[in-house]
């Protein structure tokens, strides 16, 4: 019952009798979700359906994604999508990122043949802290820390609220038998080890670690989605470059900062590859200016500061 009051409460702002996915990739969490979809799609006037991507990145994944379409066809749901992707090997991103980039485009094609109005991922509140605790070990900023949206463009998270325990006593009640990623044993990934650690931490601090993580990461989001908004006003407020320092120097360090990170990307810097490293640099421009010469930064794009100005030039326009 918490599991489908989740569902309904994350998608009651959509229109009735339109169509919703939910990505199932046989796990207790997405099963769960599944099901709980299907039994309200059943009382409403809704399509749900499901999207089983096959990463092919361990043995007979292709039958292990076909068991999880024949499950959400029992469940009712459909349309019911098995699509095969391929993650590539030699990607920089490394292959969980690069498996979560095919992901995510199979779901959208998924969404936009079958005109749907969300996707629905099964995360929970575990993932959530495990993510928080990520956050934490790398040194991120505040963003990071704030976690797992529970929306972003057509993806929701209903089961950001839900502990991974009730999704498996979900399957358990349903007679659901999910299929377990022998990947999430493997400590080779940093996201295994946090999450024994989490264990860890429990057991030795007593209960509601989880719980507090995904608190925090509600909290910090708010404070997040705030500074993000100040720093897109003052984007847009200091138009096209190049800037007065003046003008960049007057913006409170923490919005100068996402601010820096924003002029880069619209120049042409690879939004993953633009670091806290590259923005404090370029902030020392304004604070720290010796007549330091240019900074380069991904994109093969250079940072200068000329005179009261400071300009981001493309390869081509540096002298």
């Amino acid at each position: 019952m918490a599991c489908r009051a989740a569902v309904r409460a994350a998608i009651a702002d959509l229109p009735t009798g339109g169509v919703v996915l939910v990505a199932v990739s046989g796990g207790p969490d997405s099963l769960a979700l599944a099901a709980a979809l299907a039994w309200i799609a059943e009382r409403s006037d809704r399509t749900a359906g499901a999207v089983c991507v096959d990463h092919g990145l361990q043995v007979d994944s292709d039958q292990i994604a076909l068991r999880a379409g024949d499950v959400c066809r029992a469940l009712g749901l459909d349309p019911v999508d098995v699509i095969p992707v391929e993650v590539p090997a030699d990607s920089p991103l490394g292959p969980e990122a690069a498996a979560r980039v095919v992901r995510y485009e199979a779901l959208a094609g998924a969404a936009q043949r079958h005109g749907a109005a969300a996707v629905l991922l099964g995360h929970t509140r575990d993932d959530q802290a495990e993510q928080v605790l990520l956050g934490l070990l790398r040194g991120s900023g505040l963003r990071s820390l704030a976690g797992i949206p529970p929306r972003r463009g057509q993806v929701r998270r209903p089961f950001l609220g839900i502990s991974r325990a009730q999704t498996e006593e979900s399957c358990a009640e349903l007679g659901l038998e999910p299929w377990h990623d022998p990947h999430n044993g493997d400590s080779t990934y940093a996201r295994v080890r946090v999450r024994q650690a989490l264990g860890d931490l429990t057991r030795d601090l007593g209960p509601g670690i989880s719980e507090a993580l995904a608190r925090t990461a509600e909290q910090l989001r708010a404070d997040a989605d705030l500074l993000d908004q100040l720093a897109d006003d003052a984007v847009s407020a200091l138009g096209a470059g190049p800037w007065p320092v003046a003008h960049l120097g007057a913006l409170s360090a923490p919005i100068r900062t996402r601010v820096w990170r924003r002029l880069l990307i619209a120049a042409g810097a690879p939004a993953g590859q633009v670091s806290a490293r590259h923005t404090d640099q370029c902030d020392r421009l304004l604070t720290h200016w010796r007549g330091q010469g240019p900074l380069q930064v991904p994109g093969g794009l250079s940072v200068r500061r000329v005179g009261p100005s400071v300009r981001i030039e493309a390869p081509h326009t540096v002298n």
